[in-house]
């Protein structure tokens, strides 16, 4: 009977396999564990304004205009004004785009160059009731409570009266255009208003 040479034993290569598996175990618990705990930074909150995989940035994903609506909503009003740059980049300069950058340059107290974009909207598109409504908003923070209820009064002949925020907004402008010592700081809340499907949505209060 022929006999078959013993094969030799690979001591050395079977070592470094168990050494690998061992590793290869260890890692894959690692990551496993990473996992369960959240901790890979891919998580997203629910009531987060930003899409998912933004990590708090800006979603490139979605259009600029409605990731800054997210973000005003969301009271990030730097954040929002970023993004409305960045629709204006992509979509041009609409009414839309040039009044939401208007109205988040008012939420970041930049009454001068607010009033200065919301007047071109109102120029640019002169049926555009949320451009008026914003500019109005303007006006009373800045006490110039006449020209402002005339501008609502513009805004709520546009929306039909439909829109209760304009509404609102014009009842106070009137309840101040007599009184020669309003002060723009009281307690009174105007709405800013954006563009919904088929009617005007609020955009945030100030």
């Amino acid at each position: 009977m022929i006999q078959r040479p013993a094969l030799p034993r690979h001591t050395g290569f079977r070592a470094g396999m168990g050494r690998l598996s061992v590793l290869t175990m260890f890692t894959s618990a690692m990551l496993l564990a990473a996992c369960e705990n959240n901790a890979t930074g891919f998580e997203f909150a629910p009531d987060s304004p930003y899409a998912p995989g933004t990590f708090g940035g800006l979603d490139n994903s979605v259009d600029g205009l409605t990731v800054g609506h997210r973000l005003t909503a969301a009271g990030e009003h730097e954040l929002a004004l970023k993004a409305y740059k960045r629709a204006a980049a992509e979509q041009g300069i609409t009414v839309d785009v040039l009044s939401a950058i208007g109205s988040a340059n008012l939420q970041l107290g930049r009454l001068g160059q607010a009033e200065k974009l919301l007047r071109k909207a109102t120029q640019m598109d002169v049926n555009f009731a949320p451009a008026w409504n914003n500019l109005g908003v303007v006006l009373m923070e800045t006490g110039q409570v006449n020209e402002a209820a005339r501008v609502f009064q513009i805004a709520f002949g546009l929306d039909r009266g439909q829109s209760a925020e304009i509404r609102e907004n014009l009842r106070l402008a009137l309840a101040n255009q007599s009184n020669p010592d309003y002060d723009p700081a009281n307690n009174d809340t105007f709405s800013l208003v954006r563009r919904g499907s088929g009617d005007y949505l609020l955009l945030s209060e100030i």
